[in-house]
């Protein structure tokens, strides 16, 4: 079965839609299809709570400072154009979603006036968010938007499979064959089974983060990393997946949830003060900028305190903040802690660092494009070179904006250029069976989760790393057998990415020999003097 588009993006976050609305406003004769695995509105944007990081107030704050702190935090690794780039252009980009209708919260004291946050890293006031529910605010006036354009086809609960490139037609592809083109994507409909060959003049990837390879994040379970894996296995270019940032303050839940519930660095901001499990003030051991350093430090930090005292976590202590203040800013955050007989103006919150971010992925250009032609990546799936080696916080949505602008404005100049490609084959189920024991896919995704917390986490050695090397490569093999003789599944599929995405992470935590940012190991403690980037 075959379905045909114009322009066919994957994944429905800030970075799908945004792309979606300019693109079907700009041509409205182009059909644009938004494929998304589960409803439209879940998506890792969903669950951003700090806000977005842009340079609003100019009497106090301006881009050069904005852009030095978000070198700082990269920690030599960013590109300088692209973080200029992405902080002179972000400012518009927030202004034209406010325009669709997203709502920030205004200065309590002059209604004119936005009310702008500070976290870790950030030098001056520059965050604009809605109460502790930004992302989900961003994502609702988005889907509101794209429902106003005709244009727009959004197909829920659809899986992207694979890309389409010419190794569907019989071409032996590898990393190094020149000029590969994109086609479309083979889409598994979930409600039927059916899988559909889509092909398009232009794909583009949105999908998301990856933080489900690990045990505790706060990412949705939807976070597999399908977007990063499937351009890997297309041959196209991925880099600086050894940069994997783990938010320092996840709320701490003996009994277990998935996602971990995330405690913004926005608390922080506000005032509240990081304590050890014997409730005293830690973080001036570190460094200077104390609770407010950046996550990379704050999260090894605590790692290095858990570890120190055997305990599975620390504190935030928020007892001294107003607590009408707090409520206004924080009402998710509270209404969460007291749901867990917590109350945060009298008792300590328990925080543990959670893998909350992948810094790196699928290698673009500052126009969004990869290393594959007419294929096309935007939001954290991709490596723009702006977090560098360790994400300045809420600078992601701002990312994400930007680049859904550069790439609309690419598309719409190239798109005229390209044809669908009619003679891809249609997905060949021949010699498949149906699946009789799940326990082989949820055991598999057990062992993964544990193989990565265990040894590719905050604080990594060329022991553990071998080790997961070791136990991923027996993994892989296993899945790859699954997928051979079985039938297609969604948790198939996700567990095949996820393995992917686990060995992209650890074979690049392999090569590169030093610490720097988000790659801490004990082996190199020092960065060294020159910088590289690792591109697999």
């Amino acid at each position: 079965m075959k379905k045909t588009t114009d322009v066919l993006i994957l994944g429905s976050g800030i970075a799908g839609l945004t792309l979606a609305i300019k693109t079907a406003e700009a041509r409205p004769d182009l059909k644009i299809s938004i494929i998304t695995k589960v409803e439209q509105g879940e998506s890792n944007t969903r669950y951003a709570q700090g806000g977005v990081a842009a340079v609003w107030n100019k009497d106090t704050d301006n881009h050069q400072k904005h852009i030095e702190d978000t070198l700082d935090a990269g920690d030599g690794l960013c590109n300088e154009e692209v973080v200029r780039i992405v902080v002179e252009e972000g400012p518009e980009r927030v202004r034209e979603i406010i325009d669709w209708g997203t709502r920030f919260d205004k200065d309590k004291s002059n209604d004119e006036e936005y009310d702008l946050g500070k976290e870790g890293g950030h030098s001056e006031n520059r965050i604009l968010h809605y109460k502790d529910l930004t992302g989900w605010e961003i994502q609702r006036a988005l889907m509101e938007k794209a429902k106003s354009l005709e244009n727009i086809d959004v197909y829920e609960h659809y899986f992207a499979i694979n890309l389409l490139t010419p190794h569907n037609l019989g071409y032996n592809i590898t990393r190094v064959t020149p000029n590969i083109d994109c086609y479309g994507a083979y889409i598994l409909d979930k409600t039927d089974g059916d899988i559909i060959t889509f092909l398009a003049k232009i794909t583009v990837v949105a999908t998301g983060g990856a933080g489900q390879i690990y045990r505790n994040t706060t990412n949705p379970t939807i976070a597999t990393g399908d977007g990063v894996a499937m351009v890997y296995r297309a041959k196209g270019r991925v880099e600086s997946m050894e940069f994997v940032q783990f938010h320092p303050t996840a709320l701490y839940n003996p009994a277990g949830e998935n996602p971990d519930f995330l405690v913004s660095e926005a608390v922080r901001g506000y005032g509240a003060i990081l304590r050890d499990i014997n409730k005293e003030e830690f973080m001036q051991n570190y460094d200077p900028r104390k609770s407010l350093a950046p996550r990379d430090i704050v999260a090894r930090a605590i790692d290095n305190e858990m570890k120190k005292s055997g305990s599975e976590h620390v504190y935030l202590d928020c007892t001294h903040l107003d607590k009408e203040g707090f409520y206004r800013h924080f009402p998710t955050i509270y209404d969460k802690c007291m749901s867990l007989g917590i109350d945060p103006m009298k008792d300590y919150i328990p925080v543990t660092p959670a893998c909350h971010y992948m810094c790196g992925g699928i290698k673009v250009d500052t126009n969004g494009r990869t290393s594959i032609r007419r294929l096309y990546a935007c939001g954290e799936c991709t490596q723009t070179g702006l977090h560098g080696a360790n994400r300045l916080a809420s600078n992601s949505l701002l990312e994400a904006m930007v680049y859904a602008h550069r790439i609309h404005f690419d598309i719409i100049k190239e798109i005229s250029r390209f044809d669908i490609k009619y003679e891809i084959p249609d997905w060949d189920a021949m010699g498949t069976m149906e699946p009789k024991e799940m326990v082989l896919i949820t055991q598999s995704m057990k062992e993964l989760k544990e193989i990565m917390s265990s040894y590719v986490g905050i604080v990594r050695s060329n022991v553990r790393i071998k080790r997961a090397l070791d136990r991923l490569k027996l993994l892989h093999a296993e899945t790859e057998e699954l997928y051979r003789s079985t039938a297609i599944s969604p948790q198939l599929c996700e567990l095949r990415n996820l393995i992917t995405i686990g060995y992209l992470v650890t074979h690049s935590a392999s090569m590169r020999r030093e610490s720097r940012g988000l790659h801490f190991t004990t082996d190199y403690p020092e960065a060294l003097d020159f910088v590289d980037k690792t591109i697999i």
